[in-house]
């Protein structure tokens, strides 16, 4: 079961569980689209995956099912993201 975390891991960003904006990886690290697109470039700084959007719980689920409340941020370390985004630079996520 995902944990639909509740902010951007790098930013801080509220990501409700309904919120189209929510990206993660296979680990379920969970960054805004913002950030995967302008500053980690689709390159996961925990694990080096790529992202993808977060599936949308439905809304008659939360009460059974709710998102998690534990908040994880960890701005992404630029020098370690630098050397992940050079190791990945011409390979797709599935590539990797």
């Amino acid at each position: 079961m995902l944990e639909l975390r509740p902010v951007c891991e790098n930013c801080n960003k509220p990501l409700p569980p309904n919120s189209t904006d929510a990206r993660i990886c296979s680990f379920e690290c969970t960054f805004c689209a913002t950030c995967v697109s302008d500053v980690l470039h689709n390159v996961c700084p925990n694990c080096g995956g790529g992202f993808e959007p977060r599936p949308i719980r439905p809304m008659e689920k939360l009460q059974k099912y709710p998102p998690t409340d534990k908040v994880i941020f960890k701005p992404a370390d630029m020098d370690s993201l630098a050397e992940l985004k050079e190791k990945y630079a011409d390979l797709l996520p599935e590539n990797r």
